[in-house]
């Protein structure tokens, strides 16, 4: 009751949706699953890959902004994300396909503790392949992608938060989520859901310096899982009782969720498993393939639309 389970989404800023489907539908063989807007500015695109049904853990999204500019790194910001693969052999794959559409990455080396491939998207995204330790039961191959089955990624893996202060971001992981600590030292910690949720692992790194300026490539926030919308009241009471200030439960359609920024200025939404979920409302084979509006927002879709640029790959 009211734990966290894991991973649920994690959400970017992205220039071009266009080049970005491309990357992620295409080259990596994502199912393109929903294409919706930004609840909170209907002018802008938001966009969710992962596998064949959505399943929370395996979801990317990206908000669409054409007049972003570059990101300025630094600390304090989520700064890279772990997609698990089955085996080596799947590296291989993977390096392979890099060289073939040209893609940018490095030579294969250990990353919190398991054999990875680090590359980039075309925003500058930092992303990185690693081999899962096991396949969940939950992960569903989609058929119908460009990289066969044995070679596709299943979810979410480590995800990366550099920070100046890594004991504050520990107590919020520790104390207030109830993760466990599983590896690491003074400038890197390793953390999991004491559930043992292997595709909930967060990677804590240590830097100073100034903080991050977000732009194209960078993260928005890191959605991690409760069950319902009791656990979400849970957690906005308990948020609150911690001195951060939440958002307060907010009804996304797809799921319900709320969000708070730590110690640091990270920000994490807290999303609910139960609820529609990103494949209710449509056959299951044409996701993705048109604009899709929550119910709330439908009574204002010919001026959303009008507001939008169409897309090549939207009906």
């Amino acid at each position: 009751m009211n734990s966290v389970l894991g991973h649920h989404h994690i959400s970017m800023m992205t220039k071009d949706a266009e080049e970005n489907n491309r990357f992620y539908n295409e080259i990596l063989g994502l199912r393109r699953l929903k294409v919706t807007v930004n609840q909170d500015d209907p002018s802008m695109y938001h966009i969710f890959f992962g596998d064949k049904r959505g399943t929370p853990g395996t979801e990317l999204t990206f908000f669409e902004m054409p007049q972003i500019g570059q990101t300025h790194r630094g600390t304090n910001a989520i700064t890279r994300i772990g997609l698990l693969v089955k085996d080596e052999a799947a590296l291989d794959y993977w390096q392979a396909r890099f060289d073939q559409y040209k893609v940018e990455y490095s030579s294969i080396r250990p990353y919190a503790g398991k054999k990875s491939l680090p590359f980039v998207d075309p925003d500058g995204l930092n992303l990185m392949l690693q081999v899962a330790e096991k396949v969940d039961d939950d992960y569903q191959s989609w058929e119908d992608s460009s990289v066969p089955t044995d070679f596709q990624i299943i979810s979410m893996g480590t995800v990366e938060l550099t920070a100046k202060r890594l004991d504050k971001l520990e107590r919020t992981l520790t104390d207030l989520f109830d993760y466990e600590k599983v590896g690491g030292g003074d400038n890197q910690r390793l953390y999991r859901p004491k559930n043992g949720a292997y595709e909930g692992e967060i990677l804590t790194v240590y830097k100073d310096g100034p903080r991050e300026k977000p732009g194209r490539g960078s993260v928005h926030h890191l959605a991690i899982n409760v069950q319902n919308d009791d656990d979400l009241e849970y957690w906005h009471d308990l948020v609150t009782k911690r001195g951060f200030r939440s958002t307060g439960g907010i009804d996304r359609h797809f799921f319900k969720s709320m969000y708070f920024r730590e110690s640091n200025g990270i920000m994490f939404e807290i999303a609910t498993l139960e609820g529609p979920g990103m494949t209710d409302d449509q056959a299951s084979n044409k996701l993705g393939e048109r604009l899709d509006l929550p119910p709330f927002l439908e009574g204002d879709r010919k001026q959303i639309e009008e507001n939008l640029v169409k897309l090549s790959f939207i009906e």
